[in-house]
């Protein structure tokens, strides 16, 4: 009795039964929402977000090296707006 309980639960998993309860994945189903999330982890990091990074650093260093320099406030504020001006240049060019 018991080796035909066995073989029962053996026989249950038939390849086609398997295929009637589990259909295989089609390549045009989007993904579920668990493995979009997923993926964000492992995002490599572009121009934009290297840009976002960068940019209070490189205006601190860059006021720092005016008030060293000897340079007043209008330099201060040129040197702002090129730098700025530059990382956004830097971020948009990331776009294909």
């Amino acid at each position: 009795m018991r080796t035909q309980d066995q073989e029962a639960g053996l026989r249950s998993l038939d390849r086609r039964r398997m295929r009637e309860i589990f259909a295989p994945l089609d390549a045009d189903e989007p993904l579920p929402r668990e493995l979009l999330i997923e993926q964000r982890w492992f995002k490599s990091v572009g121009r934009r977000e290297l840009a976002g990074l960068l940019w209070l650093p490189a205006l601190l260093a860059s006021l720092a090296a005016v008030g060293w320099m000897g340079g007043g406030g209008a330099a201060a504020i040129g040197v702002a707006v090129v730098l700025l001006a530059a990382l956004w240049l830097f971020a948009q060019s990331d776009k294909p």
